[in-house]
């Protein structure tokens, strides 16, 4: 045995991202990949479209709360969907382009607001409510009210900046300049406002309509407009208006989306300066990819939507990116080219989207084998749904796509190059690598950009949080927000609130530079729960026959302490294991321990090739009662990926933090933790190795750490 003090060397970041940087870019499983279906067959409907979870990253981000804004109520009343009763209804973040630094977030009920960049100085800036009062209407439908702000990009100048709100035709005499074929119950505007003085604290100035669509229902209207940051002056992109119009709600009926004679489901590109379009008050740019095609408007730059919810630009590449909210059970991220179709309401992501059948659980199924005819551009990166095992097919799972942009700012380490978005209702955090989000031609195998989950820590506590317990709702209402440095900011609808991203941290990042053992392969160094099951050569630790059930609270059967060394507080164990038990018998484990106090109070690490029952493949804890599941991939059905499924040996690395209880499994190398938790347990503790009731071996064990 070799006991010694070590000097500090790099940090478990360092050195796990140095260690598997070659694998960051592996692909996913295709999309849509499966068999043509059978006309009417169930058994061709896909239930889990899209296999899989988000990859655990490791990586959170640090977030400190800059504003809550003043509560406000959806006008006018009464309210239709208690869904609409939040704090308020913030959905934007961005910066007055005039050089000032202030920031600007609209509330969809009525009120634009300009605070300073610490959170100070919040005040109406423009008030629509006020401005529209005898037809707003921001009372039914989530996406109704004041939708979006974007400003021009001259505006230090010009003044000039543009918004999206809805009215009840009943209570105004203005008429759309476009209808949906099944009616108008809504209008949706798109207004163009010019400011007297674009650095005045409050608007004064004049507007015009720019534009009036009619939707038969209150979801689904105008839900972004913009301006390509990208395109500088002399650019053909320069200067011109981006709208986002989604179907009306009617777009899995109707086929309004492939219709190109009409704006719903449809990608707009106009011209505000123009004055070529049919009511005279825009430009629709020759660069439009329809103009002058029979029975196509000229403004239509992409087709085939439900509910394009953000599009973002990434400032480096120029490559535009549009997150789209599925029907039934796809959440999509699109590349966006001019005249691109998304298939809607044919397609739902990369798969067909069945509107012939009544089963509501037959509704996804697979591309047919000549889907290449149909030319439909498909996701370059995507998630389902993974409803519950008891879902009924018909209810809302509660999933949404929240789009993002791509990381081009300074101040978050680890994001760079990161296309960061989230899910509007639980609120997580996600994103791709933009590197690994690729365009698939026509016909091609689809492939889906490998997706990543982000943690969330309180910048002032330190400690890690989820967006729900900061939002303090099950239901987060989740937006994103930019400011002119490329600084990303998350709003919340549930408490009105603006938190900033100050940075990033690695989950069990601790200090475990300190105190190093090797060489402790001697049964000198070992006390197994029963001796005559181990043996202790050629530098391996080798359980020979399994454990069995032991009285006193559910633990694992059989294991051997480490007693060389300190006990330890941060502590790093690296070593490889495998599995001895045959491969047909399901249950097959070994774990790693860590933290232990005593035989009844400890943690561990389940490595399985099963990760479907409570039990097995994930982290533990006990503490004088049954042992606890405690990591985050479980989710009561599934856990993480399979640890060992075959009988070779695998590396493994398990940090524990005992200061904060936060504990990481890593296999064979990978950068990204299979399982990640925080157990409730800090506190010092020694190492270990065994198994409930199977046999296995450890080797090249390495530990090391602070006590």
């Amino acid at each position: 045995m070799t006991s010694h003090v070590r000097p500090r060397k790099r940090s478990l970041l360092v050195q796990l991202l140095a260690g598997a940087l070659l694998a960051a870019f592996l692909t996913a499983a295709p999309a849509g990949a499966a068999e043509a279906p059978v006309d009417g067959a169930k058994d061709a409907a896909l239930t889990d479209p899209i296999p899989g979870k988000p990859i655990t990253s490791g990586l959170g981000l640090e977030v400190e709360e800059l504003a809550q804004l003043p509560k406000s109520e959806p006008l006018p009343g009464p309210v239709e969907d208690n869904r609409l009763i939040r704090h308020n209804r913030i959905n934007y973040l961005t910066q007055f382009p005039d050089g000032s630094g202030r920031l600007a977030v609209p509330d969809q009920n009525g009120t634009l607001y300009s605070l300073a960049k610490d959170g100070s100085g919040q005040h109406p800036y423009l008030d629509l409510y006020k401005e529209f009062s005898s037809a707003f209407y921001a009372s039914r439908g989530l996406g109704t009210g004041f939708g979006y702000v974007a400003f021009d990009p001259d505006f230090k100048h010009n003044g000039r900046f543009y918004t999206v709100h809805t009215e009840k035709p009943e209570l105004t005499s203005a008429k759309p300049d476009f209808d949906q074929p099944s009616g108008n119950g809504f209008h949706g505007i798109v207004t163009e406002w010019t400011a007297d003085d674009p650095r005045a604290a409050t608007f004064s100035g004049t507007h015009r309509e720019l534009l009036r669509i009619g939707f038969n229902g209150q979801v689904h209207g105008i839900q972004q407009i913009g301006f390509d940051p990208t395109a500088k002056p002399g650019d053909k992109d320069h200067g011109l208006l981006y709208i986002a119009v989604g179907d009306g709600g009617k777009g899995s009926t109707t086929g309004d989306p492939q219709n190109r004679a009409i704006p719903h489901g449809k990608l707009l590109r106009i011209d505000p300066r123009g004055d070529n379009s049919a009511n005279g008050a825009y430009g629709i740019p020759p660069g439009n990819p329809f103009v002058g095609e029979s029975g196509t408007l000229g403004e239509i730059y992409a087709i085939g939507m439900r509910d394009p919810h953000r599009f973002s630009w990434d400032p480096r590449t120029h490559r535009m990116y549009l997150a789209h909210i599925g029907e039934h059970a796809i959440e999509s991220v699109y590349e966006v080219k001019a005249g691109d179709n998304y298939g809607w309401s044919e397609r739902e992501g990369a798969f067909t989207f069945d509107k012939t059948t009544t089963d509501p659980c037959a509704k996804i199924r697979p591309l047919p084998a000549d889907d290449a005819k149909n030319g439909y551009t498909y996701p370059v990166a995507a998630y389902d749904h993974d409803p519950p095992a008891d879902w009924d097919c018909k209810s809302d799972v509660g999933r949404g796509i929240s789009g993002g942009y791509v990381y081009r700012g300074h101040d978050l380490h680890g994001l760079q190059g990161k296309y960061l978005f989230g899910d509007i209702v639980d609120g997580r955090l996600l994103y791709t690598d933009a590197a690994d989000m690729r365009r698939a031609k026509p016909g091609a195998e689809q492939r889906l950009a490998r997706m990543y989950s982000l943690m969330v820590y309180d910048a002032k506590s330190g400690k890690r949080v989820s967006m729900r317990e900061l939002a303090g709702d099950e239901r987060v209402d989740l937006r994103f927000g930019q400011d002119a440095d490329g600084e990303l900011y998350l709003l919340s609808k549930a408490n009105g609130k603006i938190w900033k991203v100050t940075g990033t941290r690695r989950f069990a990042s601790c200090d475990t530079d300190g105190t190093t053992l090797t060489n402790v392969m001697g049964s000198e160094n070992w006390a197994p729960v029963t001796p005559s099951k181990w043996r202790f050569t050629d530098g391996q630790a080798v359980m020979t026959e399994p454990g069995v059930a032991r009285p006193g609270p559910r633990r694992p059967f059989e294991y051997a302490v480490l007693t060389a060394g300190p006990a330890f507080r941060n502590v790093r164990i690296d070593a490889e294991v495998r599995i001895d038990t045959p491969v047909d018998i399901d249950n097959r484990d070994v774990i790693v321990v860590f933290g232990h106090e005593s035989d009844t109070k400890f943690g561990y690490a389940h490595l399985s090739q099963d990760n479907t029952i409570y039990p097995h493949n994930g982290i533990f804890t006990v503490d004088d009662a049954d042992r606890l599941r405690v990591e985050d991939q479980w989710d009561g059905v599934t856990g993480a990926p399979p640890a060992i499924s075959d009988e070779a040996w695998h590396k493994v690395t398990v940090v524990r933090c005992g200061e904060t209880g936060e504990t990481a499994a890593y296999m064979d190398g990978s950068r990204y933790p299979l399982m990640t938790a925080v157990s409730a347990r800090p506190g010092d503790g020694r190492i270990g190795f065994g198994s409930f009731d199977n046999a296995g071996r450890l080797r090249g064990l390495k530990v090391s750490g602070t006590s």
